[in-house]
């Protein structure tokens, strides 16, 4: 079967994403996990199905992680699929995953570069983990770790210690390691669940430092700048008691190239 496919990326976060609108694609695990490899595929962090959803959503976004397991909320995908959805020619970006329903917004478009704000859900239950730690859930689950020096962290040993540590059952945690640059700025990496790796930027995960960040600096800013490997993202929010809400991630997607892969 011959598969059309576009790669996509958000801050170097990549993915294939494949207009499955006539419902007549269904991957297997295999066949995910082997168009996601580097080597011997097209090379992704996770491969997005935009499907059909009944009104009042615009379409739905079917969301998998590179090793061909269903995934949680993706933050950087959910803007990389709203960019391919206006390529595609759809106009409003009112879609379902597999967390609830959530809202686009393109803020730019030049050639294969759009600016992409996305609204996540409401957020609520941070919780203080350990020292300069916390626990939240920003549509997948996240451990934020502030430390003085990010880019000295040994991602090959930190990041699967505390990805399968027992303390996060068998699940486990994604892993954001942050460092605060300056005043309303982070920069942030994250070892992924399901990547089984660490990716160049991670949209959940920057949401969940940005977050963590307002009670761990207590500076009562609700919009911070994030530095990842890939590039920069914005997160903002309002909070009120224990709930942040009005909270949007916001970057650029970028149409990296198409294709046609036979599987």
């Amino acid at each position: 079967m011959k598969l059309p496919f576009c790669k996509y990326h958000g801050a170097g976060n990549d993915f294939i994403i494949i207009d499955n609108l006539s419902g007549q694609y269904h991957l297997s695990d295999s066949q995910i996990s082997a168009l996601c490899h580097r080597r011997f595929g097209i090379g992704a962090d996770g491969l997005m199905l935009l499907g059909h959803a009944g009104a009042p959503w615009s379409y739905a976004m079917d969301f998998f992680n590179s090793d061909g397991t269903r995934g949680t909320m993706c933050g950087n995908g959910g803007r990389c699929l709203v960019a391919f959805a206006d390529f595609l020619g759809i106009e409003n970006h009112y879609f379902t995953a597999i967390d609830g329903t959530h809202q686009g917004f393109l803020l730019e478009r030049k050639d294969n570069y759009s600016k992409v704000q996305l609204g996540l859900n409401d957020v609520q239950g941070l919780r203080h983990y350990q020292k300069d730690s916390y626990l939240l859930d920003t549509g997948s689950m996240h451990l934020v770790r502030f430390i003085p020096d990010v880019k000295a962290v040994d991602m090959a040993t930190e990041g699967p210690y505390w990805r399968h540590h027992s303390d996060f059952g068998k699940q486990g945690v994604n892993v954001n390691f942050v460092e605060i640059l300056d005043k309303g700025c982070l920069f942030v990496r994250t070892f992924e669940r399901g990547v089984e790796d660490e990716t160049w930027a991670c949209g959940t995960g920057s949401t969940a430092a940005a977050i963590a960040a307002l009670e761990y600096t207590g500076n009562g800013l609700n919009h911070w700048h994030i530095q990842t490997k890939g590039g920069n993202l914005e997160v903002s929010y309002q909070k009120t008691g224990t709930l942040f809400t009005n909270v949007f991630l916001t970057g650029g997607a970028v149409r990296v190239f198409e294709g046609v892969v036979e599987i």
